[in-house]
């Protein structure tokens, strides 16, 4: 008979029907014990998830264009009206973006006229660049990288872009490869919990994530507002990053994976359709951020944090946020305002997607966060711009390029895009972290911070579509 089955005789009382009370309460005692200990010793642990090193790619000085240079840039191809140039130049100048960002080098020449050609070759340095600089700073052989994510919204090839690093750099027939598009700038997140996954199946291996974007493909050509944003705001950037699960990695990564929490909007309407590609009437193809950003974007974050707050937050912080809510459900003319957690006591760097400054402004303004919190965020938009999904790498880089990353400190990386999408992760610091020679702030950190002066006066309303 099964210890299960022995166990609901006893509570049934069909076994041992004339024995002591007593002695049936040990016998069951020890069943249940022996019940835990047989659940406990045959549950699948999880491995744990170490982040080896990462790099993040830094275009040629060649490619550093200005504020002015990019709207001269534009008006030189000639397909936007004075208007239109009129309403970039105020939304770079309230963007938050300063005047030593890269673009890519089709839209430096003279006549240009972007192809799948340039699109490519935009790619590849980003990739490669980002790729070489990793192995070479991790000494990883490429013949040991068994799990390939690569992520990648607006270019999408064939081959994948997958395909394009295995035949670069020989990657073993094997590899388990997954090519992520049409994410947006939350990509790149997603693809670390997807490699978490991978690497609790695929035992003793290595998992190379690859983030980039292709802003060849993603420049619009037509005059409407809602579509113009992304011509000024994203820059080229891109960053690998090495994964592992090998117990002997413990000792010699730089952060080991404690969360992931990701949230998913697209089934309201309004939040599938903030950010979208799709032509205008003339049959241009471009990509439409609407009115409905922010609004959405406060939603899904919200519940993006408030499920990272419940692993996250110290139980003094949970009280707090409890009683605040009953007291407001309680009383609900009495104008109580809602209790925002102190989440800095739970994480010591907050690394959120830099997006754009209106929506580094509302995320500062819902989570509470100082100034001194938000500066890897508002540096990185000064200095390299939006590089979607890559932008939280060159944050990171950031805080250790300044020495903020203190063995044991929790760094929370938020990114959110397209879709409506949001997905949190947090990492724990194994060792205190500083600057190396392949950060892509070591020749310049002490610049930073620097006053980002956007102008006095309102920010231009550039998400609400034309007419």
């Amino acid at each position: 008979m099964s210890i299960i089955s022995t166990l609901k005789n006893i509570l049934e009382g069909h076994l041992y029907a004339g024995s002591d009370p007593a002695l049936k309460l040990i016998l069951i005692t020890i069943l249940i014990c022996i019940l835990l200990l047989g659940s406990y010793m045959t549950k699948k642990k999880s491995c744990g998830v170490y982040l080896i090193d990462f790099a993040c790619y830094k275009p040629p000085d060649a490619q550093k264009v200005t504020k002015q240079t990019c709207i001269e840039n534009l008006k030189h191809m000639g397909v936007y009206s004075e208007e239109m140039m009129r309403f970039m130049r105020k939304v770079l100048d309230k963007s938050g973006i300063g005047d030593t960002t890269y673009v890519p080098e089709v839209f430096l020449k003279k006549d240009c006229d972007p192809c799948m050609k340039d699109a490519r070759r935009e790619i590849e340095m980003s990739v490669f660049g980002s790729i070489d600089m990793l192995l070479a700073k991790t000494g990883v052989r490429c013949e040991d990288i068994g799990i390939l994510i690569v992520n990648c919204c607006v270019y999408n090839t064939m081959p994948s872009l997958s395909s394009m690093i295995v035949n670069k750099y020989k990657l073993r027939d094997n590899i388990i490869s997954y090519n992520v598009v049409g994410m947006g700038c939350s990509a790149g997140l997603r693809a670390i919990g997807l490699a978490e996954k991978l690497l609790q199946v695929h035992h003793d291996s290595y998992a190379l994530v690859m983030s980039t974007e292709g802003v060849t493909e993603s420049c619009y050509l037509g005059d409407v507002r809602s579509k113009l944003l992304a011509n000024g705001i994203f820059r080229v950037g891109g960053a690998a990053i090495l994964l592992s699960n090998r117990p002997s990695d413990h000792h010699n990564c730089k952060y080991k994976l404690i969360h992931t929490v990701h949230t998913n909007g697209s089934s309201s309407d309004d939040a599938y359709k903030c950010i979208f590609q799709e032509e205008d009437e003339a049959g241009r193809r471009g990509i439409e951020i609407t009115k409905d950003l922010l609004k959405v974007e406060s939603t899904v974050i919200k519940s993006n944090v408030t499920t990272l707050g419940h692993l996250t937050l110290p139980l003094s912080e949970k009280l707090k946020y409890l009683t605040n809510t009953i007291a407001r459900k309680l009383r609900p003319t009495a104008n109580i305002r809602p209790y925002i957690p102190n989440y800095s006591k739970s994480v010591q760097l907050f690394l959120p997607h830099v997006g754009g400054k209106p929506l580094l402004d509302e995320l500062q303004k819902n989570l509470g966060f100082d100034d001194t919190a938000m500066e890897a965020a508002r540096m990185t938009l000064y200095r390299f711009g939006n590089t979607s999904s890559s932008s939280i790498w060159f944050e990171l880089a950031y805080a250790e390029a300044k020495g903020r990353v203190g063995k044991g400190n929790r760094i929370w990386q938020i990114a959110f895009g397209l879709g409506f999408k949001c997905t949190s992760v947090v990492w724990h610091a194994m060792r205190t972290v500083g600057v190396d020679e392949m950060n892509p702030w070591t020749s310049e950190i002490t610049e930073f911070p620097v006053d980002v002066d956007c102008g006095d006066g309102p920010l231009p309303v550039f998400f609400e579509p034309s007419e």
